[in-house]
């Protein structure tokens, strides 16, 4: 397994090493040793599944408020998505800056996204399903989302004509959130 930290501090993508022949393959989703190595001491606590059934679903950007926020490992397991890590940190260098990997079944490779960040994703393909592993329990009252669209992030979507929740069209711009990292 090899990880690279991405271009915001604390953010990695991992690359699994992955066995393959006649009966299919092997490989190490996760390993606590490993990610240890590279300082991410993240015990998980649950995981979760979803299925974007057409492409160009976006889900995000969405985090939890301290005190039960979030730090993530992320993966698509079948199709392919953009993937996107903001940072909300309001003390950070790389505040409101992000960074996006592309992630699919193939590559089989994962991104870790650490407490204070925002979370987005856009399917590439239909049926697309993505697994990830939280840190912290999911609070309902801690639940938050920030628009997708919004301008102070800009993330650059391409052009697409987007399939977004209710929750997501009337989540709030970063400057009306209570974001509190």
């Amino acid at each position: 397994m090899e990880i690279k930290e991405l271009s915001i501090p604390g953010v990695f993508l991992i690359i699994p090493d992955v066995f393959k022949d006649y009966r299919g393959y092997y490989m190490e989703s996760y390993s606590k040793r490993t990610m240890s190595k590279y300082g991410i001491d993240t015990e998980f606590v649950q995981d979760n599944h979803l299925l974007s059934l057409k492409k160009y679903t976006i889900r995000g950007i969405h985090f939890q408020n301290a005190p039960k926020a979030q730090a993530k490992l992320l993966r698509c397991t079948k199709g392919r998505i953009l993937d996107i890590a903001v940072d909300l940190r309001k003390n950070s260098p790389t505040y409101k800056k992000y960074v996006s990997v592309e992630l699919d079944n193939e590559k089989k490779q994962q991104i870790f996204i650490p407490k204070g960040f925002g979370h987005v994703c856009m399917s590439l393909v239909d049926d697309t399903e993505v697994q990830y592993k939280v840190d912290e329990l999911y609070y309902p009252e801690y639940d938050r989302a920030i628009a997708w669209n919004d301008p102070e992030i800009a993330i650059d979507w391409g052009g697409i004509e987007p399939i977004v929740s209710e929750k997501d069209k009337n989540a709030p711009f970063l400057r009306d959130s209570d974001v509190n990292f």
